[in-house]
């Protein structure tokens, strides 16, 4: 290591979760930048320092590794969206599943993580179905920066889908002042969505569209249809599902199906009564129900069990509980054979933890976004007499560190 006005100049070793590489400085504390990978040597910037460890920012890479290729984005490294278009797909997939082994080690516990192969993606570019944008001072569409909250306005994205971004370059928002975000939506047969968010509700911005789109307008003083509908048809395998503009869904289809089918593998075969936490529309609750003679689940968004209640009418042996599942879980009156849970990225409240325990049911299938919270929540659910039995990572986001885990636990 050298410094030199401030910089330092490290070898770095390998990724670390969140997009980072690690190295270590010459007083042996770690330091962490972007953008760099393993092998490499680069000339990087601290803007954030404490007694063990360096946050830094990259100036320049003095010595390439052989696996180095150039983005597809100009933006790569400007933008904060995508974190690992220097790296072809194969590595990518490398290191995540190196990650998930590392996280669960470390954090978890488990000296041995029985992790199968990740799930890789068919399509690596443009398999987004939704994309939010947030908007500058001069009513510009962009991305917060890599490692700031300034807004970067760019011309292209590679994520989005292709009707997505057809959308994007026929839209006109400079005449629209207080636009804070804009969403666009995919669905089903080329249907699409137009999300505003705005901190005026009375001043609703005129436009114009040369296709159709539904228009959404959301503000503090609530939400607005200012043109067709206020919801999107996804397909699912055989399935269709209504989402509305204030609920969520997967963002990419293709790997939607195989988390169903990965979901269904786990379950199905392991008793007649299953609990579902935080189950959104009903995706993996529709492909479940055949498969158990009731179901409860639980969730907190109102316009998702709004949503679930349609997309799940077909079935009278399925219950809906609206409410924090922190605060429903402990209510109700109902032993299942197997849990399914699929929490936000912070994960498994306490609360949940707590009234879980008071269950005695064998299998538990967690499905988790945030690979940190994740090995947290593994190392709880060990203490409490769980056995991990496997997980199996699905690349949901090509060319970005994010990785969805689907784990199974039996009771031991």
């Amino acid at each position: 290591m050298t410094e030199k006005n401030g910089q330092l100049l490290i070898n770095f070793e390998k990724h670390t979760y969140g997009g980072d590489s690690i190295g270590h400085t010459s007083d042996g504390r770690a330091i962490f930048a972007p953008y760099v990978l393993p092998n490499e040597t680069a000339i990087v910037k601290p803007y954030f320092e404490k007694k063990k460890f360096i946050k830094a920012s990259l100036v320049s890479i003095e010595k390439k590794a052989n696996n180095r290729i150039d983005p597809v984005c100009p933006y790569f490294g400007i933008c904060g969206g995508c974190h690992y278009q220097n790296l072809n797909y194969a590595n990518q997939l490398q290191v995540k599943q190196e990650i998930i082994i590392d996280q669960l080690k470390r954090i978890g516990g488990v000296s041995d993580p029985p992790v199968k192969a990740i799930i890789a993606a068919d399509h690596q570019f443009n398999y987004r179905n939704t994309v939010q944008f947030h908007i500058n001072n001069n009513g510009e569409l962009g991305f917060h920066a890599a490692g700031g909250k300034e807004i970067v306005p760019v011309t292209e994205c590679h994520l989005p889908m292709g009707g997505i971004i057809n959308l994007w370059k026929t839209l006109d928002l400079d005449s629209y002042p207080g636009l804070r975000r804009v969403h666009f939506r995919e669905g089903y047969d080329n249907d699409f969505m137009v999300i505003l968010e705005s901190e005026d509700f009375q001043n609703l911005p005129e436009m114009e569209l040369d296709i159709p789109v539904s228009i959404i307008h959301l503000s503090p003083g609530g939400t607005i249809v200012m043109a067709g509908d206020d919801h999107l048809i996804y397909q699912v395998q055989d399935r269709l599902f209504k989402v509305s503009s204030t609920s969520f869904f997967q963002v990419h289809l293709e790997q939607t199906e195989k988390m169903v089918a990965k979901v269904v593998s786990l379950l199905s075969g392991k008793g007649s009564n299953l609990l579902e936490l935080y189950c959104g529309v009903g995706l993996f609750t529709a492909f479940l129900a055949p498969f158990f003679e009731e179901i409860v689940a639980v969730e907190e968004s109102e316009s998702s069990c709004e949503d679930f209640a349609i997309n799940l009418d077909e079935f009278n042996h399925v219950s809906l509980y609206m409410g924090p599942v922190e605060l429903i879980l402990p209510q109700l009156q109902f032993q299942p054979d197997c849990v399914l849970v699929d929490p936000p990225r912070s994960g498994l409240d306490q609360r949940v933890f707590d009234s879980l325990n008071q269950l005695n049911f064998p299998y538990l299938v967690y499905i988790s976004c945030d690979t940190a919270t994740f090995a947290r929540d593994t190392k709880k659910l060990i203490t409490a007499g769980f056995i991990l039995e496997e997980v199996t990572p699905i690349d949901m986001f090509p060319q970005t560190y994010h990785i969805e885990q689907i784990a199974l636990y039996v009771r031991n």
